[in-house]
C-alpha cells in the first residue's frame, strides 16, 4: 500500500506554526507510520513532488517566488489548507500594504538603506532577494484553498485533530468562534 504524501511550505512569515506542528511531540511519531513527509521546512526537499494528498501552507504570499510555488504546489496537491493566520488572511506580512501602490520600493528602502550599518544598497543580484509583489495576499486569493486553520499559530491539538480526521477519511468540520472537531 502505497502511504499517503503529506507537505508543510513556510511562505511569507515567523514559522510560528511550522513550531507548533512540531509541537505535536509523539503525535509526530505516529504520523511517522502513517505518511510520508516529501516536502517540508523540517526535510531536505529541493523541489515540490508530485502527488502530494495534503499540504499545510504557512504564511502569506509575498513575493513572486511565493506565487510560483504556490501555483505549483496547487497544480501538484489534492487538499491545500491554509495553515495559520498569515496564511488566512496575510495578516502581519500585509501590513505593508497599506503604504500603497509604491510599497515595495519603501520596504526595500527602509530593509536596505535606511537601517543599514554596512554598505546600504538593495541587493539585486538574481536569487537573493525575490521581486516582491505590489501588495502581500492570503493564500486563498491566489489559490483555491480546500481548508482554513486559523491561529497565530494554530495549537497543536487543532493540528492533530485536523490531520487525524482527514487522514481518516472523514471531512474535518471548522465552524464557530472556537474550531471544533468531530
Amino acid at each position: 500500500m502505497e502511504r499517503i504524501k503529506i507537505a508543510t511550505v513556510w511562505l511569507g512569515g515567523c514559522s510560528g506554526c511550522h513550531m507548533s506542528f512540531l509541537d505535536l511531540d509523539e503525535f509526530l511519531i505516529e504520523l511517522a507510520d502513517m505518511v510520508d513527509i516529501v516536502y517540508s521546512p523540517v526535510v531536505d526537499c529541493k523541489e515540490y513532488p508530485e502527488g502530494v494528498a495534503v499540504c499545510l501552507i504557512e504564511g502569506a504570499v509575498c513575493n513572486e517566488d511565493n506565487l510560483e510555488l504556490l501555483h505549483k504546489i496547487r497544480a501538484r496537491t489534492q487538499v491545500l489548507i491554509s495553515f495559520g493566520d498569515c496564511a488566512i488572511t496575510a495578516n502581519v506580512p500585509a501590513m505593508r500594504n497599506p503604504l500603497g501602490p509604491d510599497n515595495v520600493a519603501n520596504v526595500l528602502q527602509c530593509a536596505y538603506i535606511d537601517h543599514a550599518q554596512d554598505n546600504p544598497r538593495v541587493p539585486m543580484s538574481a536569487g537573493i532577494v525575490p521581486t516582491l509583489l505590489t501588495r502581500v495576499m492570503p493564500v486563498h486569493e491566489a489559490v483555491v484553498v480546500e481548508y482554513y486553520l486559523p491561529g497565530c499559530p494554530p495549537s497543536a491539538d487543532h493540528i492533530k485533530a485536523l490531520l487525524t480526521q482527514l487522514l481518516g477519511g472523514s471531512t474535518p468540520h471548522l465552524e464557530g468562534k472556537q474550531i471544533k472537531f468531530g
